[in-house]
């Protein structure tokens, strides 16, 4: 997914976990921290008014 969107230079990427107990998210994130992933994007926004998503952002 993170690779497409580089090389497809998709400027945002929508994750929708979901809100449930909010595991899926935690392993989303924790797996969107690691440095060869975190290398490959700008930044992460969660969204204010649906705590089940969040935004990807890339810089190309």
């Amino acid at each position: 997914m993170i690779r497409d969107a580089v090389d497809k230079r998709i400027k945002l990427v929508e994750i929708i976990p979901g809100k449930g107990g909010g595991q899926l998210k935690k392993r989303v994130l924790k797996f969107l921290e690691r440095p060869e992933i975190k290398a490959q994007y700008h930044r992460i926004d969660k969204d204010s008014r649906n705590s089940g998503r969040l935004f990807v952002w890339f810089r190309h």
